[in-house]
């Protein structure tokens, strides 16, 4: 089993990895099979119109999550990593005017998102809550391609075709890539350690090294901590009310220059680490529900957990350096990945507990482990962050990534340092593995109603709402 770290951290755009990147990959994707792919090509035929319907979740939240307007920016050839979310509005606005998108090197195709861009919310697909499906027309309106992907979390994308090989297969996980270091599960991972005396940064490295050079992967590693401490800079010099509707307004610059001020007066305060951890991740969120650039860490609503126990191992650790940073990165995707491989990363189909409770896993691994920690306690600090997030759902309000996933971040910081101190005052001896929380979420994820699966049809949602 081979999962990169550049699988699990993608810079991309807010607000949400599965609702938002997803989407406007799954559109790119539908792009390059209208003009490459296999499919029958009536003669004299050509495609005139383009359209896509969204379903499960992304109908539910879509609106709320940025899903209409991620789809229309792909379909006019923008990804996740490249997009302006500066011109965004633009882009947006000249579609909804002209009807039409002309994504490079094809023909300009009609599509008026009032009418081609549908929010199915009765018509359920069957391969995972978050399906979508693309539709290409001729002139005479004849249906000429369909293709349905679903967004399974993190911003990956796969269609139909390969979410059932992967079902068959047992995981979903990238194809083909043979590693020296193949574990799937956290007792592999640690057995692999104590064979080859590596650390799990290392063994993680080895493997991404069988595929890249060191230079191209730590030119990688140095993108994405880049990607986010540039996210944390922006969410701490940013004010006034996010966008959406519900009218909540930021609060990380006010609490940064509170906790600036404190600093400057040498004041005791116990609570210190923990209010840094949180504004941190209050930063990044904010970004993110503001649709600025965020990295998925694993998805964009967990997005700022590991940014801000990062940040903290850099501002409270005067033994932190640019080399375990990278350690850091590589330890969380090795946890990220068995995660992903054995549940879950997507908030649609098991709860926050896959979001948050993964990032808090991840964050609290890579903390230990750069800290001095053995795979034995780097893999207790993960199970400890993972089992106190079981059970949480996604009940985000009026479908926003606000209420409560920022909030909800900087708990999952505060909770992975937790847990990273406590397995590192230990021996990595204890009584719940790690995969036994893994399958856990994954149970836990399969009996959850529906209704606290990002749909925003019970829980916060709509409680709030009515009181």
């Amino acid at each position: 089993m081979f999962l990169s770290v550049f699988d699990l951290f993608k810079i991309g755009i807010g607000p949400s990895s599965s609702h938002t990147m997803g989407p406007m990959t799954a559109a790119a994707r539908f792009l390059d099979e209208l003009l490459g792919g296999d499919w029958p090509r009536p003669a004299g035929v050509a495609v005139d119109r383009v359209g896509a319907s969204l379903h499960g979740s992304l109908a539910y939240t879509g609106v709320g999550h940025g899903t209409d307007r991620a789809v229309i920016l792909g379909l006019t050839g923008l990804v996740p990593l490249n997009v302006d979310p500066d011109k965004t509005d633009a882009v947006i606005a000249e579609v909804t005017a002209t009807k039409r998108v002309s994504p490079p090197g094809h023909p300009s195709y009609r599509f008026d998102p009032a009418t081609d861009l549908v929010m199915d919310r009765k018509t359920k697909l069957t391969g995972h809550a978050n399906g979508m499906a693309f539709y290409a027309y001729d002139a005479a309106g004849r249906l000429l391609l369909k293709r349905i992907y679903y967004s399974v979390g993190g911003g990956f994308v796969m269609s139909e075709e390969e979410l059932q090989r992967a079902k068959t297969a047992g995981s979903v996980t990238t194809e083909g890539k043979k590693v020296p270091y193949p574990f799937k599960r956290a007792d592999e991972m640690l057995a692999m350690a104590k064979k080859s005396g590596l650390s799990i940064a290392e063994m993680k490295r080895v493997n991404e090294e069988t595929h890249m050079s060191r230079e191209k992967l730590d030119e990688g590693l140095d993108a994405i901590w880049d990607a986010m401490r540039r996210c944390i800079e922006r969410g701490l010099s940013q004010e006034g009310i996010m966008p959406g509707g519900l009218k909540v307004r930021r609060r990380a610059r006010m609490l940064h220059d509170k906790l600036q001020e404190q600093w400057g007066q040498n004041k005791p305060n116990p609570l210190l680490a923990n209010d840094w951890l949180s504004v941190y991740a209050m930063a990044v969120n904010e970004e993110n529900a503001a649709g600025g650039r965020v990295v998925t860490a694993p998805t964009n609503g967990a997005a700022g957990t590991l940014p801000a126990v990062m940040r903290y191992w850099l501002h409270f650790h005067p033994e932190a350096d640019q080399a375990s940073i990278r350690d850091f990165l590589l330890t969380a995707a090795a946890v990220g990945g068995i995660i992903k491989t054995n549940a879950s990363i997507s908030g649609a189909e098991v709860g926050c507990q896959g979001e948050v409770g993964s990032a808090s896993a991840m964050a609290a691994a890579g903390l230990c482990a750069v800290m001095g920690g053995t795979p034995e306690q780097v893999e207790n600090a993960a199970e400890i962050a993972l089992e106190h997030h079981l059970g949480m759902t996604c009940d985000p309000v009026g479908g926003l990534v606000q209420v409560p996933c920022i909030e909800r971040n900087a708990l999952g910081a505060v909770k992975a340092v937790t847990a990273a101190s406590l397995a590192i005052k230990g021996d990595g001896t204890h009584f719940v593995p790690l995969d036994a929380a893994i399958e856990t979420m994954r149970q836990t994820g399969r009996d959850m109603n529906e209704k606290y699966k990002e749909t925003s049809l019970g829980g916060l949602a709509v409680n709030v709402v009515e009181c």
